[in-house]
């Protein structure tokens, strides 16, 4: 495959891909700032949801933010205390936890997607689990950062279904008015009536070409 790299106003034909790794420093700069297999340098794929991503973002919107805060305090509590058995066991009976868990059951798949184990009414984090701050704080930071534009795009989408509905309310009541000024108006009659020829230039009668008229002198 021939490739080509502009130096200015000097180009450079490379006959062979394999001669690209023998070709000066300058020419992979150049190659690398261009991109690769097409695609524009800064254009990222993107990349697969984790199943804590995933389970983090089946969350109801309406709840959302306030089930995170809990996570984050729950999982803040672990980093900063890991040795500490009170904070690696929570209670599925407790009030605020089993109102979150009714409200949005993926909560658990959460923290069981960060290594929590369900045992009986309880959660427990084993002892061979260890909780980073860098990944499962900052995990649910950055689900809080999504929530919240999520939050943003509901709330500019309602706000353009409520402008569609009230132009088609307005255009069906005008409809209904139009309707109603016919109806008033009531149906228009067009009587056929009789029009008297008048006795123009233009009016030929049988008379003037001799019908009706008797050939002799009388």
């Amino acid at each position: 495959v021939a490739r080509i790299a502009h130096f200015g106003s000097r180009a450079i034909r490379r006959s062979s891909f394999g001669e690209f790794f023998s070709s000066p420093p300058s020419f992979h700069r150049l190659v690398c700032k261009m991109g690769y297999a097409g695609y524009a340098p800064g254009n990222k794929v993107a990349e697969a949801l984790t199943p804590l991503q995933q389970a983090l973002r089946s969350l109801p919107l309406e709840k959302a933010q306030e089930i995170l805060e809990l996570l984050e305090k729950v999982t803040r509590n672990v980093v900063r205390n890991p040795g500490e058995e009170k904070f690696r066991s929570l209670k599925l009976t407790n009030p605020k936890i089993a109102a979150s868990v009714a409200d949005a059951p993926s909560m658990v798949d959460a923290l069981k997607d960060m290594g929590w184990v369900q045992e009986g009414e309880m959660l427990v984090l084993p002892p061979s689990v260890r909780l980073a701050h860098e990944v499962h704080v900052v995990g649910l930071i950055d689900a809080k950062d999504w929530w919240k534009k999520e939050a943003e795009n509901e709330k500019r989408r309602q706000t353009r279904a409520g402008k569609m509905d009230d132009e088609q309310k307005e255009i069906i009541q005008k409809m209904e008015l139009d309707r109603k000024e016919k109806e008033a108006e009531g149906p228009v009659l067009h009587g056929s009536v009789a029009k008297k020829l008048g006795d123009g230039p233009n009016i030929m009668r049988a008379g003037d070409v001799g019908i009706g008229k008797s050939s002799g002198g009388g």
